[in-house]
């Protein structure tokens, strides 16, 4: 009330002075007003238990809504997610889910139980046989690009326990072919046409062959050329991809888990298995190595590579030419009493057209005419079909050594994947074989530097020169020499220290079995680690170099040792450094005056071969291959591996 009367009386008195001119009166915040309390205080008292009623049950709290979202992909998504992968995506994601699921397994049983007394195992032993089945049971339920790994495997897997060895050796038999329907789609999918209308009517539809990326089908082109066409399995586009990436997903946990240097040479591996499934690599690949043979004279007229009609080719699909010829496997059909006629070689050979006289004209009208349309050409195998080329282990086996030396050490281009089911033998008409080489798609390019060291590095193993294996092995970052020179001659060397301490041996006797096995392992991984040595050095083409030597020495031990594989290599290898154009004139000059003086060295190469084959035809060993894996063996043990020599022909 005062505030009001103040602000009344304040405004009478400046009323005559102009608006802009008057003081602003302040407005002041009305007084508080004071409350009374009326009720009398009384203190609280707690309520009578009896009046409150009877008690309520609180409803349970809902589910967050996490939980109900994964509970709804759980009953809806998964299933949903799993019907689409298998329908449409070609099981990609269900695969790569079972490789990582598998991978877990195997991974925390072995940080479990990989010691020497193994708390939920017999024996190591015991736990590799288990691990095996489930890797083996991995690659065969998923089957296409795991197969192609497992194989890849499975020629480098001597290193490794037993029970790997055996299961690795089961993985060379025929892929499941797929139905004819897959394969009209796919070449539709490349070219727009059905294969009747791309290549013609006579074409089989049960495919001659099938491998785990594609299958073969026969077929005759309008014009009566007879020829292979490869076609990729339908699901394999689809599924590359997350294999690779689940390779190397895995590879990198297990570098990591088992403190293995092994992950950077995983991306190189991949590379070179996806350009596999790319068909027009591959016919790149053949015509390239057609054109090296046709301008080597010593190899022209001994090895054929199949032509490639790029036209009738896409990605997915190549077509070549029909090869008549007897695989490698095939000892008898080789060597077998020749029934074809004087100065007659087999259906084929040395480019001469597929003769017409065995042709059997069929109605091309129903599916099962159309799964046997290709002629029957074994008139030259004799009337009980008991015949063969009538040609000698000796010089198929001698052209094998001299066309995959020439590859690494002349032209720096290397096929990769030369095991008996990839080379065909047909028998010239003078009597001479010649060996057919097919699948073209695992290649790898050696840079002119790596390639004169790697020459040099053969030179040097059959030499004893320890200094030079050293110098280079170790420029690659390998730590142990020794090691390295067996893997690569594939015999133990013996030039240097590789004997085990007598200490060590005393040792070693007195543990048990289990232990034993346990220091193997562990011993194993010590060396895989002194071969890697520095990842950063490490030539990656090692990789599939040494397959390729794997492989030949296979081949060469499964006909029987005929020829001294290490003197043939190492002889080409001496060579190509005096030949190379890619070395100084006086570099070459210099390199013939050694090449004459190897020539000598080489000679005690041939004392221990013949002496090998004196005791094969006296039937007191197997040959030098045999001897040589029977001593690899032995020296192995003293690296702490258990090589099992009888694999590759498992």
């Amino acid at each position: 009330m005062f505030n009001g009367a103040y602000g009344i009386a304040r405004a009478a008195r400046h009323a005559h002075l102009p608006p802009a001119h008057r003081p602003i009166t302040p407005r002041l915040s009305p007084l508080p007003r004071r409350t009374l309390q009326t009720q009398q205080f009384s203190p609280f008292t707690p309520p009578d238990p009896a009046k409150l009623g009877p008690p309520r049950i609180r409803n349970p709290r809902k589910p967050r809504k996490g939980l109900r979202r994964l509970l709804l992909i759980s009953v809806i998504g998964l299933p949903t997610a799993y019907f689409l992968d298998t329908r449409f995506n070609a099981s990609a994601l269900t695969r790569s889910a079972r490789t990582f699921w598998t991978g877990i397994l195997i991974g925390v049983d072995y940080k479990i139980n990989f010691r020497p007394n193994p708390p939920l195992a017999d024996s190591i032993e015991d736990l590799h046989a288990r691990n095996a089945q489930r890797i083996f049971d991995l690659l065969r339920e998923n089957g296409g690009l795991y197969l192609k790994i497992g194989q890849a495997i499975a020629m480098q897997s001597a290193i490794l326990p037993p029970a790997f060895q055996k299961m690795f050796a089961r993985m060379f038999d025929d892929a499941p072919q797929n139905d004819w329907v897959d394969v009209q789609r796919v070449i539709r999918e490349d070219f727009g046409v059905t294969p009747e209308e791309l290549i013609g009517d006579v074409i089989e539809h049960t495919a001659r062959a099938s491998a785990s990326v594609a299958q073969v089908h026969w077929a005759r082109l309008p014009d009566g050329r007879e020829v292979a066409v490869k076609i990729q399995k339908r699901e394999i586009a689809a599924q590359v991809g997350w294999d690779l990436w689940a390779f190397k997903v895995v590879a990198r946990v297990y570098s990591w888990w088992f403190d293995l240097p092994m992950y950077t040479l995983v991306p190189y591996i991949s590379e070179r298995l996806m350009l596999e499934t790319d068909f027009e690599v591959e016919a790149d690949n053949a015509e390239e190595m057609a054109r090296l043979v046709a301008g080597e004279p010593r190899l022209r007229g001994r090895v054929y590579i199949p032509k490639v009609y790029r036209e009738l080719s896409s990605r997915r699909v190549m077509t070549s030419e029909w090869i008549e010829g007897v695989r490698l496997w095939d000892k008898d059909g080789i060597t077998g009493q020749w029934q074809g006629g004087w100065r007659a070689g087999s259906p084929g050979a040395g480019g001469t057209p597929l003769p017409e006289k065995d042709l059997q004209e069929r109605s091309p009208h129903t599916d099962l005419e159309k799964s046997h349309l290709k002629p029957d050409r074994g008139s030259w195998q004799g009337r009980d079909g008991k015949g063969g080329l009538g040609v000698s282990l000796k010089a198929v086996m001698t052209t094998m050594v001299d066309l995959f030396s020439a590859q690494m050490f002349l032209w720096g281009v290397v096929h990769c994947d030369p095991h008996p089911g990839n080379i065909f033998i047909r028998r010239l008409p003078g009597g001479a074989p010649e060996l057919v080489l097919i699948d073209h798609g695992l290649y790898i390019r050696m840079a002119p530097g790596f390639r004169h060291q790697y020459a040099a590095f053969w030179k040097a193993l059959i030499g004893f020169d320890n200094k030079a294996i050293a110098d280079i092995v170790h420029s690659w970052g390998i730590n142990n020499p020794d090691i390295f020179a067996s893997v690569t001659l594939m015999r133990p060397y013996t030039g240097g220290a590789n004997k085990r301490d007598p200490e060590e041996e005393k040792r070693w006797k007195a543990m048990s079995e289990n232990e034993r096995a346990y220091e193997t392992q562990v011993a194993m991984r010590a060396g895989v680690r002194q071969i890697l040595g520095d990842e950063d050095k490490w030539p990656r083409e090692l990789i599939f170099i040494g397959r390729n030597l794997r492989i030949v020495q296979g081949n060469n031990a499964f006909l029987g040792s005929p020829v001294n594989r290490i003197k043939i290599t190492g002889m080409w290898a001496s060579r190509a450094l005096a030949e190379s154009r890619d070395l100084r004139a006086w570099d070459r000059v210099r390199n013939w005056w050694g090449h004459w003086a190897f020539r000598l060295v080489l000679l005690g190469s041939d004392v221990v071969w013949w002496w090998a084959r004196v005791k094969q035809v006296l039937g007191l060993g197997g040959g030098m291959e045999q001897e040589i894996e029977e001593r690899m063996r032995v020296m192995a043990k003293g690296f702490g591996v258990e090589l099992n020599h009888g694999l590759f022909e498992g």
